[in-house]
Parts: structure tokens; sequence; C-alpha cells
């Protein structure tokens, strides 16, 4: 392994911050990380899933001292270059994808797009920029964020490590699997100096309501239909966004070039069981009939190709990096129920 030479970590360049995990590291580096004092450029398409009203309070606070936001498209090759120029890009932390496999299946191409190219098109912008004619630029560092659902499917025993092969499951997976290995090529081709790991499931605030936790809590408080796919018992490991976003930060940090990281809570949980705990605290915080509330669980048919269990050994990251996580699931999920309980407009805004 290649020994860590300082990061630079003045002019980041993150990537769909206006996301769901993306505005909470923004957030985390800007309030909460007095370590860090640079600047970060947030380059977002304000998609569906993104929206601008996530990060209004910190653009007001911090300006374009330290926080400036870049309406456009990671794919748009003169964009990405212009900003790398006009910033001094000297970090790069790739948030930005289509994440929901639902909409995968049912729309495939604009994940291979995004996924794929985009990621393409932000490594060559770095490789050209970065590139020396002694090599690459020091301090420079590009992070990709990736999903341990490229991984594939597990039985009821063992755990992803960073060499579990590959066996992505839906056109979600296959395309961040994908941008893995692009992203790992520029790195062992070029020399680029890159970085990867590979998250489970994240919850908290800001994230947009299609996802488990955040569909449920909206959906008891309007009354409507918990919806679970299957029989319930689909595994997943869980991680609250801020502890995946400190690992974040700290492989920025700390990190040795070309290794590749596993994120996880070591927290795992049947879709089912965690729906029931869940509808414990909303219930509580919001006045609601817990048991009525229950009742209105309804099993829909299965997702087509839907992983089983997925469950990270994040062994390395806690070894090597000193990261653990801070935030166990009760209290996480108390925080995350309280959260969009108290945010109803930022709800509406999205919606």
């Amino acid at each position: 392994m290649e020994n860590i030479v300082p990061r630079s970590l003045s002019n980041i360049l993150v990537t769909g911050g206006a996301g769901f995990i993306g505005c909470n590291f923004i957030r985390l580096l800007l309030e909460k990380t007095p370590a860090f004092t640079g600047r970060i450029i947030n380059l977002d398409a304000l998609t569906y899933a993104g929206n601008s009203a996530s990060l209004a309070d910190i653009a007001g606070r911090f300006g374009t001292v330290r926080y400036i936001f870049e309406h456009g498209d990671i794919c748009d090759r003169a964009l990405v270059e212009s900003i790398f120029k006009k910033y001094d890009i000297d970090t790069l932390v790739h948030f930005a994808a289509e994440s929901h496999v639902d909409r995968s299946i049912l729309g495939p191409e604009e994940f291979i797009k995004t996924n794929v190219m985009g990621t393409f098109t932000l490594l060559e912008a770095a490789r050209n920029y970065w590139g020396t004619e002694a090599g690459f630029r020091q301090g420079a560092l590009f992070h990709h964020i990736s999903t341990d659902e490229v991984y594939g499917s597990l039985d009821a025993t063992g755990r992803f490590t960073e060499g579990t092969p590959y066996d992505p499951r839906s056109p979600y997976s296959a395309s961040k699997a994908a941008s893995d290995h692009l992203a790992m090529a520029y790195h062992h081709t070029y020399g680029l100096p890159l970085t990867l790991s590979n998250c489970s499931n994240n919850y908290g605030p800001y994230q947009f309501p299609e996802k488990l936790i955040p569909l449920s809590i909206l959906n008891m408080l309007e009354g409507k239909p918990l919806p679970v796919y299957g029989d319930g018992k689909n595994i997943r490991d869980w991680v609250y966004v801020d502890d995946h976003n400190r690992a974040v930060w700290n492989i920025l940090q700390k990190g040795v070039t070309g290794e590749k990281y596993n994120v996880g809570g070591e927290n795992e949980w049947e879709n089912i069981r965690l729906l029931n705990v869940l509808i414990d605290i909303v219930s509580k915080k919001a006045g609601l009939d817990a048991e009525k509330v229950r009742g209105t669980i309804t099993f829909v048919k299965d997702r087509p190709g839907h992983d089983r269990r997925y469950a990270i050994d994040c062994s390395k990251i806690k070894r090597e990096l000193g990261w653990k996580q801070s935030v166990n699931f009760e209290e996480g999920l108390e925080k995350t129920a309280a959260w969009y309980l108290a945010n109803s407009e930022w709800v509406e805004k999205i919606r």
C-alpha cells in the first residue's frame, strides 16, 4: 500500500450535494467539523431527489465564502471541467447517483447514463486537471461513494468484505458496480489518486420519501397504507447518515490511495421488524394508535431480483482509520422520526 500524503482538502467538489447523503455531508463539514476550514462547491442537477431547500440555510449562513452551489449535470463535461478550473478543485467527493432500485427496474437507461457516464466524465476531468508531467498534483483526491448492493445477496450467514466478488442483481447495482470498476481502473491505469467506499443502507434527515424509513413515517402521519415487499423478511444493515459521512471524512484525511473501505452499521434488521419498531416510535411522538397503524401494513408483490440479505464487515475502516459508529439504531430512528415530524415544509417542497 502507498503511504498517505497530506491532502489539501481546501476546495472540495461535492457531486449530488443536494441529495440525502450529500447534503448531510456538507452540513457535517461546515457545521460540525472545526478541522475543516476549506470551501465546498456543490454540483447538483436538482433532479426529483435533490432539492436546494435542503441547504437553503447553509447557503444563507456561509454564502460564497465557504459554500457555492453549481446547478448542472455531472455528464456535462464542459461544465465539470470549468468548475475544476474556476474553483481550483483539489478534492472530489462523488455522491451523485441514481439510487432507487425500483426506478432502475422501470427505467434503467438513466442509471447507466448518470452512474456510469457521469462517473467517467468526473474521472476524466480530474485526470486532466490534476495531471502533471511528474504524475498527479500532490494532495489531490477523488473519493468515489458506492453501495453494498454491488456485492449481491447473502444467505443467512457471512458479511461483505472489501474482497467480496461483485455480483450485482439490479440495473441500479450493476451501474454502481460498473462505476466502481471504472474508478479503480483509473487509479491502476493512470495513477489517479483515488479512494472508494461501499456503504450499507443509510437513514436520517433529508431522505427523499421513496425509501423505506421516510416513506413509512410519512404514510403513518397521513393515514396511508404501509407497503412491505414479499414476506417482509429481507434483511438490511442500517447506518445513520452522519456516521457514514464521518467515515467519508476519515477516508479523505487518512485513507490510503487506491484502497476501498466498507462502511456499515453492524445493525441488521428484517424490514418487517424495523417497521414495527418505527410504528411504535412515530405513534408515540404523533399521538397515533400504534395498533391501528400496524393494521395498515400491506404486503405487496416482491420486487424482481430482490436481494435477501446485506451485511457489511467494516473492520478494516475501524482498524486502519479509527472510525466507529456513534449513533445506535433506536436513537437514530428517534432522531429521524422527530426530524420528519418537525419539517413538514421541507416534505411539501420536495413532493
